[in-house]
């Protein structure tokens, strides 16, 4: 370990000692050279309490000679590369080729690997080993004592990577092919975050040069969840991956602030995928027949394309599939053809450049102003929601005249910037730039709690990898939303990739076994047709469910995080959102101080208070749900109350203490043999 360490340091002194006048032909390759430095630097940095690896396989046969001539049958699996003085590889990446079977072999299939080792830590220092003898057929096949540990260790702060646990199904995922969409439906407690964060790190190391050039992105939830994981890539070397939420990429396409927010009668409405259709409408809408031919004058020629030859041109362009922008400026190129064509019959030998000069006559520019006008997305969406008759000509045939009236505004706003736009507006002003402009598309987008969108917030992501692919994770199970989707063919087609292979993850890894168990009962009533999720934690976990008189139900859930308080890890108190600041100022006045979701934990600050709409995504050691009825009637309706109350109850790592006053939802009451009480 120190020897990797010494040799890592030694690969970022070189870096450091770098001389860009060296190498650099002028001041433009100089700052470009600087910043990739600077960038190499940041990667090779060595974090204290992260190991540099945490394996070892011994090859059977050699893969390869080292500069000494030494046959390579032993090969050290961390996080990163490192390298020694010479150039011979210390630490493998996890990511090479030469890695895989540290994820993948077993007795059945030893893929050459005569032993398996795996180490074990301690805030970075090693502090045990485990080994696997893979073709010794004497040895029975056991799981992994230090696997285990590791997945069931107590953490505070940002969420971990998963580098040393990667399961092979995970990693089957993990290592997909990059011109391919992946969708995961992974339960609760499956890693799929983790997969599909370990992926982007995966494509970047096999693909770099290649998604460089087109980017990758990573979009979740809200800002908390980015914030829980946005240490996972730079841990594993990736420093130059963006996360975003999907309003806040709409929001900054569009050029709009969201201050407002829709009913959900509204909402439901302008996420449905007939707003395309809608919109595609309405931005068309301006197009005009001409009233009259062009007459374009050049020295003392006149050339008349007559009135009936440009309405023409303009109606071939409405029949094609072109973006509106895109047709606007080839109109007058092809009037300008027409004119040429006149030219060359008259005895003209015209060119490319006469073409050009033609289509920037005068005359040219102001029959397409007049036919063709410009369209600002934004002020079209404006005019969409204040506009009644406007409403009602671009919807009719698509939206019930009921649906009109929820979307429409009650009083129109007196312009763009006035206007108190919701999250929703933003994401019709972001289709509508599209139609008049085509959004560039990233190399690969990792689309995280997909569940909970709409179809016109997959179209717009969609529009961001339409060249690329994506990793789509998400449970059907936990969609809170009115309008979450209700099967991944529906999402994947509003995201532009029906194709896509869905994989399914059941098998967890970090929720305990009691405790899925327990919020499983739920599944019947949320998920139907979702297989219920299992858990391969030896240990089943911590469950207690305790009723109390409603007079004692806070500080009967204060007394509970104090408990909770008593174990290692990170605590958190999840309740439903109007009962988060009875319960802050119960806990200020107990003395126990919280954060907020989203702020990093740590030794000294375990406990936060998570409203539940916030939760999805997050994880503690020790939950303490409170008074699961009212994370339910906090819903629009039951069953997206419930949705929300088995996203609650699966945030457990190791132990799960649920205190109600109210009776429990039914669903968790009858239990598959009988009826489970409440002590």
């Amino acid at each position: 370990m120190a020897a990797s360490r010494s040799a890592l340091r030694a690969m970022r002194a070189d870096v450091e000692s770098l001389d860009i006048r060296d190498v650099a032909a002028n001041w433009v390759n100089a700052e470009v050279l600087a910043s990739e430095i600077e960038v190499r630097v940041k990667a090779l940095a060595d974090l204290a309490d992260t190991p540099l690896f945490f394996g070892r396989l011994d090859y059977e046969h050699a893969l390869h000679e080292d500069a000494s001539g030494e046959q390579a049958h032993r090969f050290y699996i961390g996080r990163r590369h490192v390298h020694d003085a010479a150039g011979d590889p210390m630490v493998i990446d996890w990511r090479a080729p030469v890695s895989q079977p540290f994820y993948r072999a077993s007795k059945r299939d030893p893929q050459d690997v005569a032993l398996r080792r795996r180490f074990g830590y301690d805030g970075g220092e090693l502090t045990a080993y485990e080994d696997e003898h893979l073709t010794d057929r004497t040895e029975a096949e056991r799981s992994s004592a230090l696997l285990q540990r590791e997945i069931e260790r107590p953490r505070v702060g940002p969420m971990r990577d998963i580098v040393a646990t990667i399961q092979p199904e995970q990693d089957e995922i993990v290592r997909a092919e990059l011109s391919g969409t992946v969708c995961v439906q992974g339960a609760p407690g499956t890693g799929k975050t983790a997969v599909g964060l370990h992926r982007v790190a995966y494509l970047l190391y096999a693909h770099r040069e290649r998604l460089a050039r087109s980017g990758t992105l990573v979009i979740g939830p809200n800002r908390s969840f980015l914030r829980y994981i946005e240490q996972v890539l730079p841990a594993l070397g990736e420093l130059e991956v963006r996360q975003s939420t999907v309003d806040e990429l709409v929001a900054r396409s569009a050029g709009v602030e969201v201050r407002g927010a829709d009913p959900a009668s509204a909402a439901l409405v302008k996420g449905d995928e007939r707003m395309a259709a809608v919109l595609r409408r309405a931005v068309r809408a301006g197009v005009r027949m001409p009233s009259e031919g062009v007459v374009v004058v050049r020295g003392s020629r006149h050339w008349r394309v007559p009135v009936y030859e440009v309405e023409e041109l303009v109606r071939q362009l409405l029949a094609r599939d072109m973006r509106y922008g895109a047709a606007r400026d080839a109109l007058p190129q092809r009037i300008a053809h027409h004119v040429l064509v006149r030219m060359e019959a008259a005895g003209e030998a015209p060119d490319d450049r006469v073409q050009n000069a033609v289509a920037r006559t005068p005359a040219v520019k102001a029959v397409v102003r007049d036919c063709w006008p410009l369209v600002d997305p934004a002020k079209l969406v404006l005019r969409l929601l204040s506009d009644p008759e406007f409403l009602a000509e671009q919807a009719e045939g698509i939206l019930t005249p009921e649906e009109q009236r929820a979307i429409l505004w009650e009083k129109p706003p007196r312009g763009v910037k006035s206007a108190r736009w919701s999250a929703a507006d933003a994401v019709l002003i972001d289709e509508a730039r599209d139609l008049v402009e085509r959004t560039p598309s990233l190399g690969h987008v990792v689309l995280d709690e997909a569940q909970d969108l709409s179809p016109m917030q997959y179209r717009a992501v969609g529009r961001r990898c339409s060249t690329g692919s994506a990793t789509v994770l998400g449970d059907i199970a936990q969609g809170t939303t009115p309008w979450a989707t209700p099967d991944w063919a529906a999402a994947l087609g509003h995201l532009g990739k029906p194709e896509a292979a869905v994989e399914e993850l059941t098998q967890g890894f970090r929720v305990p076994r009691e405790v899925i168990a327990y919020a499983s009962r739920l599944l019947p009533a949320i998920a139907p047709g979702l297989a219920e999720a299992t858990s391969i934690r030896e240990s089943a976990g911590s469950l207690a469910v305790r009723r109390v008189a409603a007079e004692d139900l806070t500080p009967s859930v204060v007394a509970a995080c104090r408990d909770a308080l008593g174990h290692e890890g990170s605590i958190g108190l999840i309740a439903a959102d109007p009962r988060v600041p009875e319960l802050g100022a119960a806990l200020d006045a107990a003395g126990l101080p919280f954060l907020a979701p989203g702020e990093e934990t740590s030794r000294t600050s375990r406990l936060t208070l998570v409203p539940a709409s916030l939760a999805k995504g997050l994880e503690y050691d020790h939950v303490v749900l409170d008074e699961p009825a009212a994370v339910v009637a906090a819903e629009p309706d039951e069953r997206t109350g419930l949705r929300r109350l088995y996203v609650a109850l699966t945030r457990a790592v190791s132990g799960l203490a649920v205190v109600h006053a109210k009776p429990m939802p039914e669903w968790l009451v009858a239990a598959p043999g009988g009826r489970a009480g409440s002590d």
